[in-house]
């Protein structure tokens, strides 16, 4: 494991996540435990708090990255989250070059920023604060999500935008902002993915995206990307379960 999720980017090679939406630390650190790169820790959608968000980057530390998903890009989510120890965050309705610049500001400490400082679990509680104040800007990641045609119309004025670190696309909510929602294979919504991901490589900058599946996550990363969440907790459980009773039921296993 890379000394930083940043080092981890810059190494680049391919970093496989996947989506925590349940308020269980035992979940996130079995998650970990399977091999799992990086937590994708979601507080835009379902029901996480902030304190389970803290919980899952306690129970995972060392052992895979965690970055967390704000619910919206506001000073008091941005700091909240940052002070629970994770490693970056990602920010969803990314759509210019100034919604990234205000993320960095409100992400970074001075004099790169605005993030004002406070005592959490990031600090140390207050054991590691200087260390911390001192590493904190060079360590923290900073990932935009471009999930909105005119995101997508931006990206090159984005990636351009200095302390972004990587694009993360979303899918579902792409197709609805061009009409055609849910319909994440059509032509056009396909079209404009592959814009986002011309435009990563362009400017070396990580691409990253959602993937429903393994299979979907291998043609991703042969295309590319460098960032990838692969299903979701209740998916992975969900399949796993499933799996199990079909091959219990098959009539060969009847047979006695």
């Amino acid at each position: 494991m890379s000394a930083s999720l940043k080092d981890a980017l810059r190494d680049r090679n391919p970093m496989l996540g996947t989506i925590l939406t349940v308020a269980s630390p035992e979940v996130a650190e079995v998650l970990a435990q399977v091999g799992f790169d990086w937590l994708f820790v979601d507080l835009e959608h379902g029901s996480l708090s902030l304190r389970d968000a803290q919980m899952a980057v306690q129970a995972v530390a060392g052992r895979c990255f965690t970055v967390v998903r704000v619910a919206d890009a506001t000073a008091e989510n941005i700091k909240r989250v940052l002070d629970t120890g994770c490693d970056g965050i990602i920010v969803p309705h990314i759509n210019s070059a100034a919604d990234a610049r205000r993320i960095v500001a409100l992400a970074k400490y001075p004099p790169i920023g605005e993030r004002s400082v406070g005592l959490g679990r990031a600090q140390g509680f207050g054991l590691n604060f200087s260390e911390y104040l001192n590493s904190a800007n060079a360590r923290i990641v900073i990932i935009v999500q471009i999930e909105h045609k005119d995101g997508v119309a931006n990206v090159e004025q984005i990636l351009a935008v200095p302390e972004i670190d990587a694009i993360f696309v979303g899918p579902y909510d792409l197709s609805g902002s061009m009409g055609l929602l849910g319909q994440v294979s059509h032509v056009n919504v396909s079209d404009a993915i592959e814009k986002v991901r011309r435009a990563c490589k362009v400017a070396r900058s990580p691409f990253g995206i959602f993937c429903s599946n393994g299979e979907q996550a291998c043609g991703e990363i042969r295309m590319g990307a460098g960032m990838v969440a692969i299903g979701t907790d209740l998916l992975h459980m969900a399949n796993s379960a499933q799996s199990v009773l079909e091959a219990a039921r098959t009539p060969q296993s009847r047979q006695t």
